[in-house]
């Protein structure tokens, strides 16, 4: 719509002292002779655009002119405070309104703040997904996101085991954990909150009705609380393990950092050789011999039984194919 194109053009105007033809077709995603049209437009209407001549030339507002067209829309507004997360904000379908609230921020700061989202942008980026993984977003993730913005009541189908099961939920926050989307929801009618991976979502449906959202919830209170809960969860099996000085050292890099803490607190004390012995939580065997291997000679496996000898075949086989002469 040529209308909002002419504001854009006026506000990218206000925020900087000049900017030439190109530079504003590109913005507004237009051809240069759409923008000169466009300014000769603006200046009939009493817009003071002026067109300076020649190589560095360019359009620029006279006398020190403001628009009072830099009200933030309220998708705009909380957009915008997720404009430090660029690749989240183009998976859930906001990186229009965030870019359009930014530059209403812009417009309506003085000239000498006016490049601080420029020098923000040099010192912060935050890049979620972990590494060596393709982030993948979910299909749906834009139709709850408009959900979630909005306090409407979604109809969601999604998978659960071999089965798919269908509910009616009250949507209340969104989740980017290493670059997995989960919701925090609350069934319609129901009391407690459970949490939902999006990719596991295989239809969604937005109603007319809106839920009246318990002004109490705190999404990141809540999903810290549940996230501790999950790790421990899974914990389900104990292991005895003797440790190094330098193994104790690199315990919290092998396993998660608060439960390797917890569990070093409670180990006795070291032996002649400096040595300790430690009782460690783990998600299961094969988890805590892909976790330990990590370690190498700085831990020995005491129990269970099973998981040391696994450790002494993989020493045996280690001896062996190092003991090879050159290699062959």
């Amino acid at each position: 719509m040529r209308a909002v194109r002419l504001i854009k053009m006026v506000l990218l105007l206000q925020s900087r002292p000049s900017m030439t033809a190109a530079e504003l077709a590109r913005e507004l995603e237009v051809s240069e002779r759409t923008v000169t049209r466009d300014a000769q437009a603006l200046s009939e209407a009493g817009v003071p655009v002026y067109a300076d001549r020649g190589r560095a030339g360019g359009y620029r507002l006279v006398g020190g002119y403001r628009t009072r067209l830099t009200g933030l829309h309220r998708g705009e507004a909380e957009a915008l405070f997720l404009s430090g997360v660029p690749g989240a904000l183009r998976e859930m379908g906001l990186e229009d309104a965030a870019s359009a609230a930014r530059l209403k921020v812009s417009a309506a700061l003085l000239p000498s703040l006016r490049d601080a989202s420029r020098t923000a942008a040099q010192r912060f980026h935050l890049d979620a997904p972990n590494w060596f993984k393709e982030p993948r977003t979910p299909a749906l993730l834009p139709a709850v996101a408009d959900a979630v913005w909005d306090d409407r009541r979604i109809t969601a189908r999604y998978r659960r085991g071999e089965d798919e099961v269908v509910r009616e939920l009250e949507p209340y926050g969104l989740v980017l954990k290493a670059g997995v989307w989960y919701l925090c929801a609350r069934v319609a009618g129901g009391a407690s909150f459970r949490v939902y991976r999006i990719d596991r979502f295989t239809a969604v449906a937005a109603g007319e009705e809106r839920f009246e959202r318990e002004p109490e919830f705190d999404l990141p209170g809540f999903w810290e609380e549940r996230a501790e809960q999950f790790a421990r969860s899974i914990l389900r099996a104990r292991v005895v393990v003797r440790l190094s000085p330098d193994g104790v050292r690199a315990l919290p890099y092998a396993l998660d950092p608060v439960l390797a803490r917890e569990a070093l607190a409670g180990a006795g004390a070291a032996d002649g050789e400096g040595w300790v012995r430690v009782e460690l939580p783990v998600e299961s065997e094969e988890v805590a011999h892909a976790q330990l291997a990590s370690l190498g000679p700085e831990v020995e496996v005491l129990e269970p039984v099973g998981l040391r000898e696994r450790f002494a075949a993989d020493a045996a086989r280690l001896a062996r194919l190092y003991g090879r002469t050159g290699g062959a």
